[in-house]
C-alpha cells in the first residue's frame, strides 16, 4: 500500500452490516464527497435522482420495492399460458446513468461510494474496495438498531434488501457482489462496534497526510 492515504473508497454492504453508518463516516473523516447507494433497505430507490426512475411504465405502476425487484430479477415466467416478460433493452442506458456519480468521483480520485456495484465498476486497480457482511441474524439485530425498527421488520427488510442489491449487480454487471475477489478488505461488521469498523478501514487506507512522522530518537546531552 502506498504511504499516501487512499481517498477513493467503495463500500459494499449487506443489510444490517452498517454500510449506511460506516460509509458516510468514512467520507467525513477523509473529507471527501459521499455517494449514497441506489436502493434503500426496503429495496426502493433512494436519492434525488435514483437510478431506477428510468424503469418502464409497467414497472412504474408497482411500489418502489417491487418495481426494483421486478426490473432486476424477472426471468422467463413459469407456465405456458403466461405472457413472456419483456426484455429490458435499456440496460446500457440504465447502467450509464447509475455510474455517472461513480465516474465523477473516480475522476477526482476522491470519494466514498456506498453500493451501486462500484467495486465491480472500478476494478481492483482503482480505489480501495470494502465489503461489510456478517451472519444474517446478527445483521438483522444490528439493522433493527440502526433503523429503529423491530427485529421482525428488520428480517423482512434484510430479505428484500439483500435480494435487491444482489440482483442489481448480477443484472447490470453479471457479477456476484458477495465474491470476495472484488474487494481489498472484507469485514464481519457484526463482530465489533461500527466505529471500530470505520477505524479499521481508515487504518487500511494508510496514514493521514498530517500524521506525525517519527524523527531520530533524541539523545541526552553529553552522551
Amino acid at each position: 500500500m502506498s504511504p499516501d492515504r487512499v481517498k477513493l473508497v467503495t463500500v459494499s454492504a449487506s443489510y444490517g452490516a452498517g454500510g449506511s453508518v460506516v460509509a458516510p463516516a468514512l467520507a467525513e473523516r477523509l473529507g471527501v464527497p459521499f455517494l449514497q447507494r441506489a436502493t434503500t433497505s426496503t429495496g426502493a430507490s433512494s436519492g434525488p435522482e435514483p437510478c431506477f426512475e428510468r424503469l418502464g411504465t409497467e414497472e412504474a405502476k408497482l411500489t418502489p420495492a417491487h418495481r426494483l425487484l421486478t426490473a432486476l430479477t424477472h426471468t422467463v415466467p413459469l407456465g405456458p399460458t403466461q405472457s413472456p416478460v419483456p426484455s429490458y433493452h435499456h440496460d446500457d442506458s440504465l447502467r450509464e446513468h447509475c455510474e455517472e456519480g461513480i465516474r465523477q468521483l473516480a475522476a477526482d480520485n476522491a470519494g466514498v461510494i456506498l453500493g451501486r456495484g462500484a467495486a465491480v465498476v472500478l476494478g481492483k486497480k482503482r480505489g480501495f474496495h470494502v465489503r461489510l457482511d456478517g451472519p444474517a441474524e446478527l445483521r438483522a439485530a444490528q439493522g433493527a438498531a440502526i433503523e429503529s425498527v423491530s427485529e421482525d421488520e428488520a428480517r423482512r427488510r434484510l430479505a428484500a434488501a439483500d435480494r435487491a442489491r444482489d440482483a442489481y449487480v448480477r443484472r447490470l454487471y453479471r457479477a456476484d457482489p458477495t465474491d470476495i475477489r472484488h474487494y481489498h478488505l472484507v469485514i464481519d461488521s457484526t463482530a465489533m462496534p461500527l466505529d471500530q469498523v470505520t477505524e479499521l478501514i481508515l487504518l487500511a487506507l494508510g496514514p493521514a497526510p498530517d500524521a506525525a512522522v517519527p524523527g531520530p530518537r533524541a539523545t541526552a546531552a553529553g552522551r
